[in-house]
């Protein structure tokens, strides 16, 4: 019995060492495996840092406004007898709108008139009495006094009459109609509102780190997504004289030309302030570049030469993003106008990785943005 069980300790003993060592083989045989295998290279796009001209600009939000405008009301109650206008119209300055109910004050105006010559010729008569002293002094005042007051009266039953008669301002467009024909108004009723459209305002806010770029007669671009292909350029008119001490930034106003009337009181544009162009800036695409709450970085491609053979690995580098437009960014610091950077298969990448080029960039070049912000400039 006792042999048995010895025969069969030993044949546990022995299986339990086989499975050992059969696992400690296949660890050793894959750790050989692992080390001769060959360092993957991961596929990548790289593009060349670009030296351009490139036109630096602020960017805002703002809101558009009319250069003119104003809601047409009325000063006085009365009666709509007359509607000389329509929604939409184009008036001009002076135009007759409204006519409220005047009847009485033109009846009056009549009496007042008719008057006149009676009177007019009475205070002439005295007047040269008066001369051959045949009249007093006193007779020559009352026909004088009689005389101006009609004349008063006569002059302010035309006023009362002109302001039952709502004319337009200025030249511009008239909106919808707020009245009806017989309608009642009471004072400060509204009529329609009145913009002239042939120049526009757009006012927008700057932070005051940018104070020191702003100028009275700067270009600006202008862009609104009612005309996505359509740029507007207008030129600063106007810079508040205090900076909110709230937010810290100081409200701007730009002035747009508008002949085409495009532009609507009220509208949101995106607003880029152009200023002065940078010669041999360095530029990349932005998708090349990797944002983080660290900063920014990109991977450049480093060439060396190991067992005669071209190596291509990429070093992962800091850089200083200055501005960003579209799809490219300026940089201040960090590259060389010689590196070449990674736009493309970043996820898998780290510092040292080998990689392979398996296509090149086939981003728009920089001189397609620079001459749009040429282009900009010189048409405003």
């Amino acid at each position: 019995m006792k042999k048995w069980i010895a025969a069969m300790l030993l044949l546990a003993l022995a299986l339990f060492g086989s499975v050992i060592g059969f696992d400690l083989f296949k660890q050793t045989k894959i750790a050989e495996f692992m080390a001769n295998r060959p360092v993957p290279k991961l596929p990548v796009e790289v593009t060349q840092v670009q030296t351009r001209q490139w036109q630096p600009r602020i960017a805002s939000i703002g809101l558009i406004e009319p250069r003119q405008g104003v809601m047409i009301s009325t000063s006085v109650s009365g009666l709509v007898t007359k509607i000389h206008f329509n929604s939409g119209d184009d008036v001009k300055k002076g135009q007759l709108l409204v006519e409220l109910d005047s009847g009485v004050e033109r009846a009056n105006l009549t009496t007042a008139r008719s008057r006149l010559p009676a009177v007019q010729s009475s205070y002439e008569r005295n007047q040269k009495l008066y001369q051959r002293k045949t009249v007093s002094k006193k007779a020559l005042d009352d026909a004088q006094a009689e005389f101006l007051a009609l004349q008063a009266e006569i002059e302010s039953l035309k006023a009362v009459i002109q302001r039952r008669e709502i004319r337009a301002p200025f030249s511009g467009v008239v909106g919808l109609r707020e009245v009806h024909l017989g309608a009642y108004l009471k004072a400060g009723a509204e009529i329609t509102q009145l913009e002239s459209l042939q120049s526009m305002l757009i006012r927008f806010i700057i932070p005051q780190k940018n104070m020191a770029q702003l100028a009275i007669g700067m270009a600006v671009d202008i862009s609104n997504d009612a005309y996505p292909e359509r740029r507007f350029n207008g030129r600063i008119s106007a810079i508040d004289s205090t900076v909110s001490r709230d937010s810290g930034v100081i409200h701007v106003q730009a002035q747009i030309p508008n002949s085409d009337q495009l532009l609507r009181a009220g509208m949101y544009a995106s607003v880029e302030i152009l200023q002065s162009k940078v010669a041999d800036a360095l530029v990349i695409p932005t998708r090349a570049i990797n944002f983080s709450l660290y900063g920014e970085q990109v991977y450049v491609l480093v060439e060396s030469q190991q067992d005669g053979q071209t190596l291509l690995t990429v070093e992962q580098r800091s850089i200083k993003v200055v501005e960003r437009q579209g799809e490219w960014s300026l940089i201040g610091a960090g590259l060389k106008a010689t590196d070449r950077v990674v736009t493309s298969g970043q996820v898998r990448l780290r510092n040292g990785a080998q990689v392979k080029l398996v296509d090149t960039d086939n981003a728009p070049t920089v001189s397609a943005v620079s001459s749009n912000s040429e282009q900009a400039v010189a048409e405003s």
